[in-house]
């Protein structure tokens, strides 16, 4: 039996083998967690923010939600891509040139996140967590094409190789 890592069955090669049964699952999983940060940060508004300063308790806030939603959707954006590709509505060509996963946001300062409750901090932890394993797939199905130059890049190197040899 194949080791298992984050749903997604990893060979020998070290390639991953992205189904759509994976796709569709962590899609999923992303829309149930990007609705929930969009109903915490949204309800965090009306909460009481105990905090020696309220102001940057509110700025942490924003600034949190902000990163946790954009976070969110890049992920779900490039399960988006994964779900056309296998649906048969981008080539892999096009998948390859358009589909990669965004850099994430940069990462909160520790002081200004610890002014937020602690259900809001749990909830940032889950997002990084859930686009951490998105960017490992991302990797792994880059890497197996780098590992397997396309027919342009052998007709190069031959191209190369005989020019060389003039």
């Amino acid at each position: 039996m194949l080791p298992s890592c984050d749903n997604v069955t990893v060979y020998m090669a070290g390639t991953a083998d992205l189904s759509p049964t994976i796709v569709e699952t962590l899609y999923w999983e992303a829309l149930v967690l990007a609705d929930e940060a969009r109903a915490a940060f949204d309800l965090s508004g009306r909460l009481a923010l105990a905090s020696r300063n309220e102001d940057l308790a509110r700025v942490a806030l924003s600034c949190e939600a902000l990163r946790t939603t954009t976070r969110m959707m890049h992920a779900i954006a490039w399960l988006l891509n994964r779900r056309a590709y296998f649906a048969g509505e981008l080539s892999e060509f096009q998948l390859r040139r358009h589909g990669r996963l965004r850099r994430p946001p940069a990462e909160s300062p520790s002081e200004p996140i610890a002014e937020l409750p602690s259900e809001l901090m749990d909830l940032v932890g889950r997002t990084q967590r859930f686009y951490a394993r998105v960017e490992r797939l991302d990797k792994a199905w880059h890497e197996q094409f780098a590992a397997s130059p396309g027919a342009v890049h052998r007709l190069r190197d031959r191209l190369g190789k005989a020019v060389a040899s003039l």
